[in-house]
């Protein structure tokens, strides 16, 4: 039986207490690019620069397989431009994402070539199951839909898939078949370590050689501690450990998280404990329709018939629609990511429209009650200044008198259909009141700063601040 939204987000609710008494909590939960980003021509970032193998913890025992890959992923001379790795966008440094704020990165021979989408991080994949069109979701009870696989339109089933696409793509390392980068690969100082872990014929065929390649990436990524560390203080606070008490304002934000009538975000953004052997990943691997404002920063949307549609296209091509505005229930759906680390990141959103954890979250709060302010106003008269209660935080800073707001305007209205009702998303009228108060954000980012990893207790611990009471 195929349940509600409502019942679906309680489900999720409950199971996510659940998982808060299993890790020992005793805490009793109430309830279940923007500045800085570059447009069409910008010259390439001076900050994307690829951080060196230093940079990772060296001493971690890793296969040779792993060895490879490790040496393969900080390698700067795969790509056509000699000057990116794969470390460039994912930064070790920056919970392996974006090292900038940029809502998509540049590459390409000359580091010229714009991205269409913003760079997720690597981190926590290793449970990432395979997509499908009806993944079993990991709550148990909600039905079956489109899920898991890796990049935010699921097309690779694989983190060795998955790394394929960047080494061959034009605008990212820009290499123009499978054989020169087994040529780099071959010219390499560790062409006698791949050698060592693939056989000394591992670059006889060139298939064979960057199938291991590509393999020594995977092994790299599932092996290395420091791309799962799960050392955030909520991983102290699951586990019962010492310096892992949430103060109030976080606990707080934390029921925000679970509410279904406030945040609600449980409902996609968690995986609970035990799955697999892991700890709470903070999504479902599912994939939503939620109607993100079109970013004008994105070269490729300088076209006004260009859309980025997620699972139905373009990247992706096994689930085109038919014809040009035909139905097609997957367009418009994109990955639900990892909310680890969510408050070290600079760009929110497939396409990084966004660009603070605050803005992302009051999106999610008013895009129905003030859409004026996400979303662009065609035939109206634009105010000289605002009035004192226009919201100053979203992507439309100027207020108009008449005219219509270009809601969704980064998806065609026939799929429009597709976008998920569900709260704090639920299509409330505009001019109402959004689902948290102010307070409620300001607890909610408190408790996502919590699952950022690398958290050292302090000592003494804090007895005043915006965190704490």
């Amino acid at each position: 039986m195929q349940l509600s939204r409502y019942e679906k987000c309680c489900s999720s609710a409950r199971r996510l207490r659940s998982a808060f008494c299993v890790f020992g909590s005793v805490l009793a939960i109430a309830a279940c690019g923007g500045a800085g980003s570059s447009g069409p021509g910008s010259s390439a970032p001076a900050a994307l620069t690829a951080p060196t193998v230093s940079a990772v913890n060296s001493t971690v025992d890793l296969s040779l397989s792993a060895q490879v890959g490790k040496k393969i992923f900080f390698d700067k001379a795969l790509s056509a431009s000699g000057k990116l790795s794969c470390a460039s966008c994912h930064d070790p440094n920056h919970a392996y994402g974006p090292p900038n704020d940029l809502a998509v990165q540049f590459g390409g021979p000359a580091l010229l070539d714009s991205g269409v989408r913003a760079v997720p991080s690597l981190r926590y994949k290793e449970f990432t199951p395979a997509y499908a069109d009806l993944l079993d979701n990991p709550d148990g009870i909600s039905a079956p839909g489109p899920g898991g696989g890796f990049t935010w339109d699921g097309r690779a089933n694989t983190l060795a898939e998955h790394a394929k696409i960047p080494l061959l793509s034009s605008f990212e390392m820009a290499n123009a078949s499978i054989a020169e980068v087994v040529a780099k690969l071959k010219s390499a100082s560790y062409a006698a370590l791949f050698q060592q872990a693939f056989g000394n014929q591992a670059f006889d065929d060139a298939d064979a050689a960057f199938n291991n390649a590509l393999a020594a990436l995977q092994a790299y990524q599932l092996e290395d501690p420091s791309f799962h560390p799960y050392s955030s203080k909520f991983d102290l606070y699951a586990g019962n450990k010492i310096g892992g008490t949430l103060t109030s304002a976080e606990t707080r934000g934390m029921e925000v998280f679970t509410d279904p009538n406030r945040g609600n975000c449980s409902s996609c953004h968690f995986q609970g404990a035990g799955l697999n052997g892991s700890t709470a990943l903070f999504t479902d691997f599912s994939y939503e329709a939620i109607g993100v404002p079109r970013n004008a920063a994105i070269a490729a949307n300088g076209s006004a018939s260009y859309y980025d549609l997620g699972v139905c296209g373009p990247l992706r091509s096994d689930h085109l629609p038919r014809s040009s505005g035909a139905v097609n229930a997957f367009c418009g759906m994109f990955k639900t990511p990892t909310l680890r680390n969510v408050a070290t990141r600079g760009v929110f959103f497939h396409n990084g429209v966004m660009h603070s954890l605050a803005q992302a979250i009051r999106f999610y709060n008013t895009r129905d009650t003030n859409p004026e302010i996400w979303y662009p106003t065609a035939g109206g008269t634009p105010k000289a200044s605002p009035d004192p209660g226009f919201p100053a935080y979203g992507l439309i800073t100027t207020q108009y008198l008449g005219g219509s707001v270009q809601k969704f305007d980064d998806l065609p209205a026939a799929y429009r259909v597709n976008i998920d009702p569900q709260l704090p998303l639920d299509g409330r009228p505009a001019g109402s009141a959004p689902p948290m108060s102010e307070q409620n954000i300001a607890d909610l980012i408190c408790f996502l700063n919590t699952l950022t990893d690398g958290y050292q207790p302090p000592s003494p611990p804090p007895t005043s601040g915006p965190c704490v009471d």
